[in-house]
This record gives C-alpha cells, sequence and structure tokens, in this order.
C-alpha cells in the first residue's frame, strides 16, 4: 500500500482580503509608544502618502527624525518597497498556577491565524549619519527655527551680527559637554575653562555612504610583532611587521652634481651581507678593482650563465661591490666605491654612449612564445657542444663593437669596448680634451665627442642595414658636419636631471623625424614589392614628419 496516499495533506485556508502595510522601526516600540515612533516617521498623513499606490518616487521616501523639531539633526532615509508577506496573528497559551499549591493549569492552546496580505513595507536600512548639534542660542540657529515655522517678523528682523573675533570664550559649566581630561591630554589641548566659540553649523549631510560595508578587515598572516625601543626616551613598543614584504635592494645611486661619491655600500645592503655566496662576490669586487667602471652587460658577459642568472636573482651582488651614477657621461655604469670619474682624466675611456634604435621594436616577447620555444628546445635540442661553445662565445663579446661584426640591436658601449681602428683613434686623441669633466661630453669637447658618436651611428647602423661602412663615408660625414674644430669649457644652459638627459647620446627631434620617415618609406617599398607578387594589397603610409 502507497504510504503518501495513507498520509495526511494540510488543509487549504484561503487568504483574508485585507490589505496591511508594515514599517520596519529601527528601534523599540511598545504599545504605549506607538504614537512617538509615528510622530518620529512624519505623522499619519506622512505614512498615508507613502504607502499610497499612486504616489511618486519622491513622496514614498520616508525620513526618520530621531530629534523632532531639530532641524540640525539629520534624519535616516527610508524605502517603500513592495512585499507580498502575510501577516499571520499568534495566540500563545497562558499558565496558572493556584495559591494552594495546585499544578499548573493550562489554559487555551497556540492559534496561528492570518490576517491579511502586506503589500507594501517600509524600510531604514541606511546609517545614521554623524550629528552635531551648535548653540541653538545664536541669531543664525534661530534664523533657521524662523524659516521652519514661516516666520516672517522673525525673518525680516534678522541682522547679520558684527563679527567680534570671540574665537575662545569662557566655558559656562552645565551648558556644554567637556572634553574628558585624559583624552585632551593625549591631543595636546589644554583642560581649562575655555571653549571654542567659531559659530560653526553643520552642513546638510556629513556622510555620503549611506550603506555600511563589510570591510571584513583582517591582520596579515605574515606579520609578526616586534618590540621597537625609542632611541630618546627608552621606552619600549610593540608593532606589527611584515617579515615576509619584498626588500628592494640596489646599487648606491648619485648624481652628476652631488660633491662626494659613496665609500662603502648602503646600511641595508651591509646588513644583509652574509646572504650572497662570498666566492661570486670575491669575483665582482676583483673585476672591479681591475676595471673601475663596466656596465653591466660587459660585467655579465665575465661570467657563466648560471653566475649571471645567480646575480641578477640575488639583488645583493652588485649593491656590495659598486655604485651608480644616475646622469652623466657614466650614466646607469657600475662604479667602484671610492673612484671618482669626474676627478681622473684617464676615466673619459669608461664613457658611456647610447641611442636608440627607431626601428627595433621596445617589446618583450609573450609568455606563450618563450614557453613554447623552451617546449621545443627541450625536445629537438640537436645542438652540439661546439656548437654552445661558439654561442657562448658570441655572447661574452656582445658589449664589444668592432665595426665589422654586429651583436645586438641597441647601442650601448662603452669607449674602451670600442675596437673599431677608426674609433680607436679617435678616442685616444688627447689634444681636444677638458680640464674640466662636463656633465653632458665628460672629458671631451662638444665637438670631439660629436665626432665619435656620428662616426659610431653611422658605422652601426650600417651593420643594421647589412653593409660594412668604409673609411671614406666616415670621413665624407664628418667633412659635413657643422663650423670647424672648437673647445667647449662652459655650457651656456644647466641641464636638469631627469628631464632630457642628453648624455644618453640620443637623436635630435629632426634626425628622429627623418629615421622614421626613411624607415616608413622602405616598409612601403618592400609591402609594394609584395603586392606586385600578388601577396599585399597596396599599402602606403607616410608619417607625418612632425611626429
Amino acid at each position: 500500500m502507497d504510504q503518501r496516499s495513507s498520509s495526511s495533506e494540510a488543509l487549504e485556508c484561503p487568504l483574508p482580503a485585507t490589505h496591511f502595510y508594515s514599517v520596519e522601526y529601527p528601534g523599540y516600540v511598545q504599545p504605549s509608544s506607538v504614537a512617538l515612533a509615528v510622530r518620529n516617521l512624519g505623522g499619519p498623513s506622512r505614512l498615508e502618502n507613502a504607502f499610497k499606490r499612486t504616489a511618486a518616487k519622491s513622496e514614498a521616501l520616508l525620513e526618520l527624525n530621531l530629534q523632532p523639531g531639530n532641524p540640525y539633526a539629520h534624519p535616516i532615509p527610508g524605502d517603500v518597497v513592495g512585499t507580498s508577506n502575510i501577516l499571520i496573528k499568534v495566540t500563545k497559551r497562558k499558565r496558572r498556577r493556584d495559591g494552594d499549591g495546585h499544578p499548573e493549569e493550562i489554559i487555551g492552546e497556540y492559534t496561528a491565524e492570518a490576517v491579511g496580505i502586506i503589500l507594501k513595507t517600509a524600510r531604514f536600512r541606511s546609517m545614521a549619519d554623524y550629528q552635531f548639534q551648535p548653540d541653538m542660542s545664536d541669531p543664525i540657529a534661530q534664523l533657521r527655527l524662523a524659516m521652519d515655522r514661516m516666520d516672517v517678523d522673525a525673518i525680516t528682523k534678522y541682522v547679520v551680527p558684527e563679527e567680534k573675533e570671540d574665537y575662545v570664550v569662557s566655558a559656562l559649566p552645565g551648558n556644554h559637554p567637556q572634553i574628558d581630561p585624559e583624552l585632551a591630554k593625549q591631543n595636546g589641548q589644554a583642560t581649562s575653562a575655555t571653549q571654542s566659540n567659531m559659530r560653526l553649523f553643520p552642513p546638510p549631510i556629513f556622510g555620503r555612504q549611506g550603506i555600511p560595508q563589510n570591510y571584513n578587515f583582517k591582520p596579515n598572516p605574515a606579520s609578526m610583532a616586534t618590540t621597537v625601543i625609542n632611541e630618546e626616551t627608552g621606552e619600549e613598543r610593540k608593532r606589527l611587521i611584515n617579515k615576509g614584504r619584498w626588500k628592494g635592494y640596489g646599487p648606491a645611486t648619485v648624481t652628476f652634481t652631488d660633491p662626494n661619491v659613496p665609500e662603502h655600500p648602503i646600511p641595508a645592503v651591509q646588513q644583509a651581507h652574509n646572504q650572497v655566496k662570498p666566492e661570486l662576490l670575491e669575483r665582482i669586487k676583483n673585476l672591479v678593482q681591475d676595471r673601475p667602471i663596466w656596465t653591466r652587460a660587459a660585467l655579465y658577459n665575465q661570467f657563466s650563465p648560471a653566475d649571471v642568472r645567480e646575480i641578477h636573482n640575488s639583488k645583493l651582488l652588485l649593491p656590495l661591490a659598486c655604485y651608480m651614477f644616475q646622469d652623466g657621461p657614466w650614466r646607469d655604469t657600475l662604479i667602484r666605491f671610492k673612484y671618482d670619474p669626474r676627478k681622473d682624466p684617464e676615466a673619459r675611456f669608461y664613457q658611456r654612449i647610447y641611442f636608440r634604435n627607431a626601428n627595433h621594436p621596445m617589446s618583450r616577447v609573450s609568455i606563450v612564445s618563450r614557453r613554447q620555444e623552451g617546449r621545443s628546445a627541450a625536445t629537438y635540442n640537436a645542438r652540439s657542444i661546439d656548437q654552445e661553445e661558439a654561442m657562448d662565445v658570441d655572447r661574452r663579446k656582445s658589449h664589444i663593437f668592432d665595426g665589422v661584426a654586429i651583436t645586438r640591436e641597441t647601442a650601448a658601449f662603452q669607449l674602451c669596448d670600442i675596437h673599431d681602428p677608426m674609433l680607436k683613434e679617435m678616442i685616444e686623441e688627447e689634444e681636444d680634451l677638458r680640464e674640466t669633466c662636463d656633465e653632458r661630453d665628460g672629458w671631451y669637447s662638444t665637438h670631439a665627442f660629436e665626432k665619435i658618436k656620428t662616426v659610431l651611428r653611422h658605422k652601426f647602423f650600417s651593420l643594421l642595414q647589412g653593409y660594412v661602412a668604409t673609411q671614406e663615408e666616415c670621413e665624407a660625414l664628418l667633412e659635413e658636419g657643422p663650423g670647424p674644430k672648437k673647445t667647449q669649457t662652459t655650457r651656456v644652459k644647466k641641464l636638469k636631471y631627469g628631464k632630457h638627459n642628453m648624455a644618453k647620446g640620443a637623436l635630435r627631434p629632426e634626425d628622429a623625424a627623418a629615421a622614421r620617415l626613411q624607415a616608413a618609406l622602405e616598409r612601403n617599398a618592400k609591402n609594394l614589392q609584395a603586392s606586385r607578387r600578388g601577396k599585399l594589397g597596396d599599402q602606403f603610409l607616410i608619417p607625418d614628419s612632425r611626429t
């Protein structure tokens, strides 16, 4: 026999057609205080207008004023929303005990009866705003009360009071609450019997956030409690320190205008010197001792790929052995401690020349491509030992420019790493040098340094285009240069650090625009040839020379 057919089913009870409206009042309401709660909501007429079916959106807004009659007490806004709730009347049983010690007698039973349907409900979910009570005896406060009462006589009699500049007055006992003496002591305020008389009146609203937010504050799991001692007072205080915070270590840096150079690493780096490999640090110090100034590429080429990875990841090895210039002719180079190239004319051989290749896109390979290359190298690794050794030899020469082979697509060389015969002769020339070091050209005169950069730029870009520049081309290029040979010992305009560092060897704006135009014309020519072969459509774009 089916048990479901034998089970009793609940009886259907029709709902009454009576409609109700409810108010979720944010407070305790007793039967004797219902009239007070209705008054705080604006009165019966306000409730009736809010619950009307045809009420406009502005009329359906209720405001709960906990201080009626005070215009400076901000009310709590409420919303009237549609609901489909059922109002149920519950009657509970009563227990009665006779005085003669007879057992309790239960009168009545629990009953639940549906009374009607609640179609609309007024809810107060917003937070109460901050409250500030000004002095109600002030003329401005009296004017505000008169405007609420529509008292025309009081409004017309109002006169702007004369400014007395009595911003601090004696405190009247009983009229204003006093600040806790302990709190006033912490804030550095005196506990004298004075109070402010600034006549500050509150704005229409203080807080813009009406709904409370759950920020879910949690302590950092990596934070640890440590004790900090005040050096002046000797007081011990506890504070939380994040032990897992990444600490960035870098070489000590100076600008060209700084009078002195660092003589030792910064204290934070010295404290962490035991975290590095001592043999690797000793090799770096020996290299810096033999040659006081290095570029990163030149220094990395003196180590194996595994050691280079260790130097790059440790973040402490280079700061323990050298410092850096932020600008000037030795910008971004690694310099031995206590060595000042601005005082040694022989440091001109370590000056750095850098200029950008406008045709070289400065974009990193995507992570997907790098992973695919890694998989293919791991799967089809057919390189021999000789090929690996040849690649390592080429890598170790990437910082050297000999005028014949190209090892990189961007030009950043030290003068001592330029082995081209013509350039080497120009670099070792001692006739056109300065007596004091210059922020832009170093120990060379402007004319001599510009000649070196002109020849290096022509030779470098010629190799990028696939041919070796001849000495006749370079000499003709120098003859076309502006003006005769001259030495410039002083600069009219001071270079500004961080604005445009000309020591980097950047092209002039007109030269850079010409280079971009030439590159665009070459690309258009290639596209035109491809379109004639049926591979591409017609494309011809010439960029604006002003960009």
